[in-house]
């Protein structure tokens, strides 16, 4: 009889599965107009530095930048060298088949190259995942893991359930297994990504893996529940929610910054128009509060989708000014559409319409 991972299909996970098919098939109409080879780089850092700093790699996103373009990086030796290793892995992940044991370990290989004894291979001795001074999980015995690993392959080659919920499960058991010494947190992510792009291959570019390091303690308690409750459901829910945050932010348009350009006026027109008023300075104001009008409601899109979005970051997503956005929550606060909950560090935004 094969291996069967045990997991149940919830309907939150369809509702998932659903969404997110929809959302990608809509971004993947979208690819040729709008993506960028310079878009996808971003986020292919994004990518890296996500998955990085949830192993405690402290480097920068202009770090790993800087380190992409063989830029001199004062940092510690063994995090750079975790960021070129995972610049060459993500560099080649797409030649590797998800269910094919040799490409599996050859990425371990790559992302683990001078940080561990063994690259490659699988662990000789036990291993724990460790919150502190307990221990959380203890993983299967050494002597297992090669069975272990081949069924869990195997499953995944002949698996008939949709890639978003196989990658998910796939992924929860890699990390249940913990087939390596080390490097199994960073293996488990790109793993995933490497099935769904598979499946799509916009998934090459989307930085799902910088969502998780932004909920990391819930990714953690995913894990966690799921091996209490030996069902996978809960981890695979919470995956999900990440791939759709990501892809939604992947939706969003990049709008550059709206300028008016400024024409000098002979004297004496100014002078009319000061006394009088104008016709184009009053179409001016309208199309100013058509385009304040606009910006307030990608405002408030974005953070009807994350509401712990900070101004930065809203900024970022938009393509404005941070003063620009400053400016637009203060108005859409005193329409009472906004209202913020907590401080302005850990607090978060509630759309109120």
């Amino acid at each position: 009889m094969s291996y069967q991972p045990p997991y149940t299909i919830t309907s939150t996970i369809l509702s998932l599965v659903a969404d997110i098919s929809e959302r990608i098939g809509f971004l993947s109409a979208l690819e040729s107009a709008s993506r960028t080879l310079h878009l996808r780089r971003i986020n292919r850092i994004r990518t890296i530095h996500g998955s990085l700093a949830i192993e405690g790699n402290t480097l920068s996103e202009e770090q790993i930048t800087a380190i992409l373009e063989g830029k001199l990086v004062l940092a510690p030796l063994r995090e750079i060298q975790e960021v070129r290793n995972a610049i060459k892995a993500y560099d080649l992940f797409e030649q590797w088949q998800p269910a094919l044991e040799k490409d599996l370990l050859a990425a371990h290989e790559i992302l683990m190259t001078g940080l561990l004894d063994a690259p490659g291979r699988f662990r000789s001795g036990g291993v724990g995942v460790m919150a502190g001074d307990k221990v959380v999980h203890m993983a299967p015995p050494a002597g297992r893991v090669p069975l272990l690993m081949h069924d869990l392959i195997h499953w995944l080659a002949t698996s008939k359930d949709h890639p978003l919920i196989s990658s998910s499960v796939f992924h929860y058991e890699f990390e249940f297994i913990h087939p390596f010494a080390d490097g199994n947190g960073r293996m488990g992510r790109l793993w995933q990504t490497l099935i769904l792009t598979k499946w799509n291959p916009l998934f090459a570019h989307i930085p799902v893996e910088n969502l998780v390091h932004q909920h990391q303690q819930e990714y953690y308690a995913a894990l966690n529940n799921s091996t209490q409750q030996g069902d996978s459901a809960v981890f695979i829910e919470f995956m999900l929610t990440m791939v759709q945050k990501a892809i939604t932010a992947s939706q969003t348009p990049q709008v550059a910054p709206q300028v008016t350009p400024q024409v000098r006026l002979p004297e004496v027109f100014a002078d009319d128009m000061s006394r009088e008023g104008s016709r184009a300075d009053k179409a001016s104001v309208k199309m100013s509060e058509k385009m304040s009008e606009k910006m307030s409601e990608k405002i408030v899109v974005a953070l009807r989708e994350n509401g712990a979005l900070t101004i930065s970051e809203i900024a970022q997503r938009l393509g404005v000014t941070t003063r620009t956005i400053e400016r637009n929550l203060k108005k859409l606060q005193e329409q009472g559409r906004l209202r913020r909950v907590g401080p302005d560090k850990g607090g978060h935004w509630e759309v109120l319409d």
